[in-house]
């Protein structure tokens, strides 16, 4: 299947946008986007979690949001082909005939609506449509999306140990799926490179990486990071969804003691989510290993609303079109620990530094 790198233009810092309850429309654009001129209609799914999860979900609905679109979620019941299916006919029948899925649990229930519905289209993001067998049907009226979640985690990795110079560093990962691995992988190759070639003296234990197995567990994410930071890790590399919030969470209580830790976020920037001291405006989130979700949708809806939707592709957001990052504001970060990361970043883009995307055994699973 061919494949195709979208340029992005990246403008703005993230704009709070206003949420709607499950079902509901939206009718005014985030001030990141410039609204689009059409007259589509826009439906979402969400995966497990909520459109607020600080993450996946509410990544994806404030593309949607952005677009100034008539706009609407839908929150299934269940997490199976037969919960999504029901949520997708649910918008289709309603008029919302451009939906957009986030998550590969939605591979087989887009595999069957790209067929069930020829004159719709279908988003997908972190995943291929297929039948069960893993053999991607991509159909011209879909497009499936991946991020190089790899170089946003080295990236991540490279500012943490530039930042922290030295100590221990966990991940809790949610599902041990391809995309929180590689986040995970991409970390781990981050934190070696600052090792080997920046001066730092960071370590992660394989006790200290962790996957939880789900999205939505926010207890065991806080009881996770809790049996982490007693054992004297500094800071915690979240890929989990509910999961990680439950780990913010255990950092903000700890922090308000005046314990210092840490946690970097993950998929959008969650600075405002580590919030402990509101007057201050200080947060514990580190950095965030960002993957520019709600940019892959808004751009496919512009692509839509100008002719030129990319159907039948599967696209890669990577560094190279700078799909993938940490946000362009880190106030934990110093000057100096943000100018070097940009420049690793700079060479990630140039492929100076190749990150691998799969683990050669010597990285922890």
């Amino acid at each position: 299947m061919k494949k195709k790198h979208l340029a992005l233009v990246l403008s703005g810092l993230m704009a709070m946008s206003l949420f709607t309850g499950c079902g509901g429309t939206k009718q005014e654009a985030s001030s990141k986007f410039e609204p689009i001129k059409t007259d589509l209609k826009v439906g979402m799914v969400t995966d497990a979690g909520t459109i607020d999860d600080k993450s996946f979900n509410q990544g994806t609905w404030e593309g949607i949001l952005g677009s100034g679109t008539s706009s609407k979620y839908l929150k299934p019941a269940g997490t199976t082909e037969a919960d999504y299916l029901k949520e997708i006919t649910n918008l289709y029948d309603a008029g919302y005939k451009f939906i957009v899925t986030p998550g590969f649990k939605f591979e087989t229930a887009i595999f069957q609506a790209q067929d069930k519905y020829p004159d719709a289209k279908f988003v997908i993001i972190d995943g291929n449509p297929h039948n069960g067998d893993y053999n991607p049907v991509v159909k011209e009226n879909t497009v499936a999306i991946f991020f190089a979640e790899h170089e946003s985690g080295f990236t991540a990795g490279v500012a943490t140990a530039l930042q922290l110079k030295e100590g221990e560093l966990g991940f809790i990962g949610g599902m041990e799926i391809p995309a929180v691995q590689k986040f995970n992988w991409g970390f781990q190759q981050g934190v070696k490179y600052a090792n080997e070639n920046l001066g730092t003296s960071v370590s992660m234990k394989e006790e200290n990486v962790v996957y939880q197995g789900s999205f939505d567990n926010v207890a065991a994410g806080q009881q996770l990071a809790a049996q982490m930071y007693d054992k004297g890790v500094k800071a915690i590399f979240t890929a989990a969804g509910g999961v990680g919030v439950g780990a913010i969470t255990e950092a903000k209580a700890r922090a308000t003691n005046g314990e210092e830790v840490w946690v970097i976020g993950v998929d959008v920037d969650q600075y405002a989510e580590g919030i402990y001291d509101e007057k201050a405006g200080k947060s514990i989130i580190l950095t965030s290993a960002m993957k520019y979700i709600d940019l892959s949708a808004y751009d496919m809806i512009k692509a839509e609303a100008e002719g030129t939707f990319p159907g039948g592709q599967i696209l890669t957001f990577d560094a190279k079109n700078d799909g993938i990052g940490i946000p362009p504001a880190n106030p934990n970060l110093s000057e100096d620990t943000i100018s070097k990361t940009n420049e690793v970043f700079e060479k990630i883009k140039s492929g100076e530094i190749v990150v691998a995307s799969e683990n050669d055994g010597t990285l922890i699973k």
